[in-house]
């Protein structure tokens, strides 16, 4: 790594200076749960029956995403972890921040996209076939990862034009936004005005729209009229609100950080956070507040039918 950008051809990783095969086993143990836990919502979400519906179909979506995830970061830091030296290449790096920030800004419109669903099926019942039909759905879907992967276009674009002087060193122990931003040498302003949009249109935008989404749901079932009908639709939201609060609020740590930073060591915290632990407890969450996944995985144990 030398003056100039164009002559940049690794980073060096600096998240790994202690600890390294503890890293290795504490990583490969989440990354393997992550795999298994939205692995077996989307099995389920294919066989089972019961799962058929636009809201099971957009949570396939959302393990889709969490195993993509994990797999943009996790492999590339196990090697690391056993390395003497932890290293990205540039290519590598601008590679692994693309997809990250495509899955980032994807994930931020699905989970508004899964509030709209439940907003629909719990005040507007009568409607929800028609609102949420088969091909409003697919192009919701589509719709989420196309924002998200031209967010991202927008986001690398910029971090090609970003100069790195003397040796290339990233406070981290993967490729994102901010410790790029970090070790640039030349003007970060683009980049940083194009983070600020994106938090705003990506980020506070969904955000706001699954707030509004819930005070809608929660007076509509604050007036119903019976007690099971409350603690059902109660139980299809919660895990929901779970998942879009444990999102947002490590992403907004991540990426709107004040301006004096964190130290290196609570900064890869947060984003190990943001973009490995949080991947590993969705499938989780559903699973434990949700009882139509919950039923679905107790025949698939038990080798009952799924009829």
């Amino acid at each position: 790594a030398v003056e100039n950008q164009t002559h940049v051809t690794e980073f060096t990783l600096l998240g790994f200076s202690h600890g390294q095969p503890f890293l290795f086993v504490l990583f490969l143990a989440i990354y393997l749960a992550t795999l298994l836990g939205n692995s077996a919502i989307l099995a389920l979400v294919l066989l089972d029956p019961h799962l058929h519906s636009p809201m099971y179909f957009f949570l396939s979506h959302l393990s889709c995403l969490d195993i993509c995830y994990s797999s943009v970061t996790v492999p590339k830091i196990l090697t690391n972890a056993l390395r003497p030296r932890a290293t990205i290449s540039y290519h590598g790096c601008l590679a692994q921040m693309f997809f990250l920030m495509w899955y980032a800004g994807t994930e931020c419109v699905l989970l508004a996209v899964m509030a709209y669903d439940r907003y629909a099926a719990i005040c507007q019942p009568l409607r929800y076939a028609h609102a949420m039909r088969w091909c409003v759905c697919v192009a919701a879907a589509t719709g989420c990862w196309l924002w998200g992967m031209l967010d991202s276009a927008v986001h690398t674009f910029l971090a090609t034009r970003l100069s790195f002087c003397g040796a290339a060193r990233l406070q981290h122990i993967f490729c994102d936004v901010p410790p790029l931003l970090r070790a640039a040498c030349s003007n970060t302003h683009p980049s940083e005005m194009a983070l600020h949009a994106a938090s705003v249109f990506v980020g506070l935008g969904p955000f706001l729209l699954v707030i509004v989404s819930y005070l809608r749901i929660l007076a509509t079932i604050i007036q119903m009229p019976v007690a099971t009908s409350r603690r059902k639709a109660f139980s299809t939201c919660s895990a929901h609100l779970l998942v879009v609060t444990l999102y947002f609020v490590t992403a907004n740590l991540n990426y709107n950080r004040p301006s004096s930073g964190y130290s290196p060591a609570a900064d890869t915290l947060v984003s190990a956070l943001y973009c490995i632990v949080t991947p590993m407890l969705n499938p989780l969450i559903y699973s434990l507040r949700n009882q139509e996944v919950r039923g679905a995985l107790r025949k698939a144990v038990w080798g009952q039918g799924m009829l």
